[in-house]
């Protein structure tokens, strides 16, 4: 007799309980999803990304730029944004132990992410390391904050968008979300883009240092990796929870 296969129920990410669970889902995991976009020719890297950041009004010649992935989402834009506005300290997408989040005020405006949760001066120099304050990972300004498309749009775009300083080398940082465009090959109902502008601790000619380019590179992509298949998996399991609200899925 033929059985009925069982349902392909969604689940949450799994939360992280400590650095080394953080260690083990961002850095060790390797989902079957990829998300960086591998493009054939740097002129196409500027296209792709000028063809996103041209309506943030940041031009990305001042960059070098390192990373762009993007994920597919079944669940719709609007939606999908709404997720990474609940971005904070507790979120199950991203390795709060190791990189601890901290909205000022409470607002996604002004974020700063510190080592372990750290944010003593190491070895209590108020100027850090040759100026550089390794234990304040990131300090995120909103540039923008797009909340809603604008009129002109028809892909629903919206996104966050922030100027970094810090010890890690990112100049800008970016998550946008837009409706899927049939044409270009993509299903879900939406799209995750998470891109990155880059210049070594906002040194330039350090950019172009191959080992440092590399060593960064390769967490960066890991850690991203991670953090998008984490939302498509949330946002997917939330929407499911709206849709279905009288089933069970996890």
């Amino acid at each position: 007799m033929n059985t009925i296969p069982a349902p392909d129920i969604k689940k949450p990410p799994r939360r992280s309980r400590s650095v080394f669970s953080d260690i083990r889902y961002f850095l060790l995991s390797n989902p079957k999803i990829k998300t960086l976009v591998k493009l054939d020719a740097e002129s196409d890297r500027q296209d792709y990304v000028n063809s996103i950041l041209q309506r943030t009004g940041i031009g990305v010649d001042k960059y070098r730029m390192l990373n762009i992935h993007r994920i597919g989402v079944e669940a719709p834009a609007s939606y999908l944004f709404e997720e990474l506005l609940r971005w904070n300290g507790d979120s199950t997408c991203w390795p709060n132990h190791i990189a601890r989040v901290k909205l000022i005020d409470n607002k996604l405006d002004k974020i700063r992410v510190s080592l372990f949760g750290l944010s003593r001066h190491i070895l209590g120099l108020r100027n850090g390391i040759f100026g550089h304050h390794f234990l304040q990972l990131f300090n995120l300004d909103a540039i923008k904050i797009q909340r809603f498309p604008d009129p002109s749009d028809n892909d629903n775009a919206r996104y966050l968008l922030y100027k970094c300083s810090g010890g890690y080398p990112i100049g800008v940082f970016s998550m946008y979300v837009r409706s899927s465009i049939p044409e270009r090959g993509e299903t879900e109902m939406s799209q995750l883009f998470i891109l990155v502008g880059f210049n070594f601790y906002g040194n330039e000619s350090l950019s172009k240092v191959t080992v440092l380019n590399k060593t960064w590179e390769a967490i960066h992509n890991r850690v991203t990796l991670n953090i998008a298949n984490r939302i498509k998996q949330l946002s997917e399991w939330r929407f499911e929870e709206i849709k279905n609200p009288h089933e069970k899925t996890g």
